[in-house]
C-alpha cells in the first residue's frame, strides 16, 4: 500500500485530459510502485459538467470552477491540458503563488511565457514539467534537461508537426500538388479546417523555442524564430530535390556557435542519407547534436491522446517522486545564459536554388559569376529545357554559404533581364 496518495487537479477534460485519467486509474500500481505514493485524479475543470463522458463515476470531481481547483489544499498537482495563454497563464502562476507543482502541454503558453512561469517556479520551490508541449510523446525534454545535463549542445533540429510532415510525404511519395494533400489531411483529422498554424510553421516555431530555451539556457522569444511554411513549396520542387538527391521538410533548426545563437523554421531539402530524410508520416523526430556525445535521434508519435497524456503522466510521476524526496523546484531551470542572436552572416548553409532563364548563351556562366562575387560556389547544377525550349530551368545546389550573401544574390538575380523567375530557393541540410 502507498503511505500517501498524491492528489491530482486536472485543468480540462478533453482528448488529452481523459487519456491523463485512464492512464492514472488503469495504471495504478505501477504508479505505486515506482513512486511509493499513490496518485488519484481529485478534481477535474470542465466547461460544461452536464456533458456526457467517456469515462463514468467522475461526477463528484467535476467542477467549472478553477479556483476549486487552485485554491483546494488537499490539491498538490495541477495538470493544465486546456491550451491558450489567457486564462491559464493565470491559472498556472496563481496556482504556482499557492505553492501547487504544474504539469503542462500547453506549447503556446511555454513558448511564450515559459521564461517567466520558470521564475515562478524556481522562487516558489515548485515544480514545472512540459513534456508533452514538444513532439508528443517523445521524451526530448527531459533528455535535454537530464540527459544532457554534463554534455554541451550545440545543434537541434526538428521534424515536430506532423501535419506538414504527413503532406510533405504524400507530396513525395505520390508526387501529389499540396493543394489536394492538405484537403485530405483536414478529411482524416491530421490538419484543423484552419491549417495556419501548422503549415505557415507557426506551431513548429512555438516548439523549437521551448527546445531553444531549455538546450541552450537562453530565454528565446517566440518572435525571435525565423519562419517560413510550406504552402509555396511545389512538386517540382519536390522531384528536383529528388534528382539531386534530398527530401524536403519542414524542419526546425536551433544551432549554436560560439555562445551566437540562431533559430529558424523552414522547408528543408534534407539529403536522403540523414536519419531526419526517412521521418515519413505524422511521425516526429528531434536530432540534437552534442560535443561530448555527438549525434543522437529522438523519434516518435508527435500527438494522439495516448502518446501526449503518456507524457504528462510520466512528468506527473517525475513530481512525485520529487516529492518522495523532497527535492521540488530543482528539475527543470529557468534559462540563466546572456542571449546573442547571429546576425544573417553568421547563419551558414549550403542553399537550393530554382531559376527560370533565358534559354540562351553565357546565362549560366553571369549567374555563377555573380554567385563567385558573393564567395558561393556551386556544388550540384541541373538544366532543363522549359516553356517548350524558349527558357531554361536552371537547379543548383551551393555549398556553404552565408544568408546574408544569398539574400544579396537573390536580390541581384531579380534584377537582371534574363531571370524569368526565381522558383524557389531553400536551406540545405546534409550531404557533405
Amino acid at each position: 500500500m502507498a503511505e500517501k496518495v498524491v492528489k491530482v487537479g486536472l485543468l480540462g477534460f478533453g482528448t488529452v485530459g481523459t487519456g491523463v485519467v485512464r492512464i492514472v486509474q488503469g495504471h495504478q500500481d505501477d504508479l505505486v510502485k515506482q513512486t511509493g505514493l499513490g496518485i488519484e485524479v481529485h478534481k477535474i475543470l470542465v466547461k460544461d459538467k452536464e456533458k456526457s463522458r467517456s469515462i463514468n463515476g467522475l461526477d463528484n470531481k467535476i467542477t467549472s470552477d478553477p479556483y476549486d481547483i487552485i485554491n483546494d489544499p488537499d490539491v498538490d498537482v495541477i495538470v493544465e491540458v486546456i491550451g491558450g495563454i489567457h486564462p491559464t497563464k493565470e491559472y498556472i502562476l496563481d496556482a504556482l503563488e499557492q505553492g501547487k507543482h504544474i504539469v503542462t502541454a500547453n506549447k503556446d503558453l511555454m513558448a511564450l511565457h515559459g521564461a517567466e512561469i520558470l521564475a515562478k517556479a524556481e522562487e516558489k520551490g515548485c515544480d514545472v514539467f512540459y513534456e508533452a508541449s514538444v513532439a508528443g510523446g517523445i521524451p526530448i525534454l527531459r533528455a535535454l534537461v537530464e540527459g544532457f545535463s554534463s554534455d554541451r549542445i550545440t545543434k537541434m533540429m526538428g521534424i515536430v508537426n506532423g501535419t506538414t510532415n504527413y503532406i510533405m510525404t504524400k507530396m513525395s511519395q505520390e508526387g501529389a500538388d499540396y493543394a489536394d494533400v492538405l484537403k485530405e489531411a483536414q478529411a482524416l483529422g491530421y490538419a484543423e479546417a484552419d491549417p495556419t498554424s501548422d503549415v505557415e510553421g507557426f506551431d513548429a516555431a512555438r516548439k523549437m523555442a521551448i527546445l531553444t530555451t531549455l538546450g541552450f539556457r537562453v530565454p528565446l522569444k517566440l518572435d525571435e524564430v525565423d519562419v517560413k511554411g510550406i504552402s509555396s513549396v511545389s512538386k517540382e520542387d519536390i522531384a528536383y530535390g529528388k534528382k539531386l538527391g534530398y527530401v524536403i521538410k519542414l524542419l526546425g533548426l536551433a544551432r549554436r556557435d560560439e555562445d551566437e545563437v540562431e533559430v529558424s523554421v523552414q522547408p528543408t531539402m534534407v539529403h536522403k542519407d540523414h536519419p531526419l530524410a526517412s521521418v515519413n508520416g505524422v511521425f516526429n523526430a528531434v536530432y540534437v547534436h552534442g560535443e561530448a556525445v555527438g549525434e543522437t535521434m529522438f523519434y516518435g508519435p508527435g500527438a494522439g491522446e495516448l502518446p501526449t497524456a503518456t507524457a504528462v503522466v510520466s512528468d506527473l510521476v517525475t513530481i512525485v517522486k520529487n516529492m518522495k524526496l523532497g527535492v521540488n523546484g530543482r528539475g527543470m531551470v529557468a534559462p540563466y545564459k546572456e542571449k546573442k542572436l547571429k546576425d544573417d552572416s553568421k547563419k551558414l548553409s549550403k542553399y537550393f536554388l530554382r531559376l527560370i532563364v533565358a534559354d540562351k548563351r553565357g546565362v549560366l556562366a553571369q549567374i555563377t559569376q555573380l554567385l563567385a562575387n558573393k564567395n558561393i560556389s556551386l556544388d550540384q547544377v541541373l538544366q532543363q529545357p522549359y516553356n517548350g525550349g524558349q527558357q531554361a530551368e536552371i537547379i543548383m545546389v551551393t555549398h556553404v554559404a552565408a544568408k546574408s550573401d544569398m539574400n544579396d544574390v537573390l536580390l541581384f538575380l531579380k534584377d537582371m533581364d534574363f531571370i524569368t523567375e526565381i522558383k524557389s530557393c531553400y536551406r540545405v541540410e546534409g550531404g557533405e
